[in-house]
Formats: structure tokens, sequence, C-alpha cells
């Protein structure tokens, strides 16, 4: 079970950029082919980029094709969280930082064997720690 992260709108204002602000807190996005992370090929992990929760591994990461770094499985269940997203006129499921409540991307059923899961998420809404010795 992660620990609950919880902090005041200000506090988020102040620890993180104006467009990280918008993809965690506001649920936006970024434009495809644009973050740090969609084309990454280190060896390491993914963890949130507002309380630094591990998400991903990079054994689970693999191209979709989608613009945004996809992963089949995120490390831990209980790591992240879903919601039902209606907006944009789709209904879609949102995924969140099981500890701060962040949003992450969205996951659709379209991804790889062995989950058949694509875990599309923001690279705004993540921070990478490489494997020792990698």
């Amino acid at each position: 079970m992660v620990d609950k992260v919880q902090k005041t709108e200000q506090e988020w204002k102040q620890e993180l950029s104006v467009d990280q602000f918008a993809v965690c807190r506001l649920a936006g996005t970024e434009r495809a082919f644009t973050g740090k992370y969609w084309d990454h090929k280190e060896k390491g992990v993914y963890v949130c980029a507002c309380c630094g929760t591990p998400l991903f591994t990079s054994v689970t990461k693999y191209d979709s094709g989608s613009g945004w770094p996809s992963f089949f499985q995120p490390l831990q269940a209980d790591v992240i969280r879903e919601n039902r997203d209606s907006s944009h006129g789709m209904v879609r499921t949102e995924v969140l930082c099981g500890a701060c409540d962040a949003h992450l991307g969205h996951v659709f059923p379209d991804g790889p064997p062995p989950t058949g899961l694509r875990y599309c998420i923001n690279s705004l809404s993540l921070d990478f720690r490489p494997e020792a010795g990698a």
C-alpha cells in the first residue's frame, strides 16, 4: 500500500513547473512526440514527477507509436489508480498516481502481451531514475 501525499494547490504550484502543474494537477496532456521520455531507452525506473513514487520500469516500456511513453504494466498494482474519464466526447480510463493523485495519462486495451494494456503516460508526469551501473 502506498502512502498518501496531500498538498494544497498552492504547494503544488510552487513545486511544479507551469506545464507540469497543467498536466499533473489539471489533467492536461502534452503534445505527442514532444515529451522527454517518449523515445527514451535507458534502463531504470520512471517515478511520479510530483511525489517520487516508483510507477513503471523500463522493462515494461515499449514503442507504441503514439508519441507518448507507453508501458504494458505498472511496477505494482497499487502505485496507480484508475478513474473513468468522459471528457472530450469519449470515454477513457484515466491513470493517476496512487500516492498523490497526479494525472499521469490514460490506459487503453490495445497493448502488447502479456497484459494487452497500453499505459499512455505524459512525460511531464514522470521523472527517471537510471538503473545503478547502467
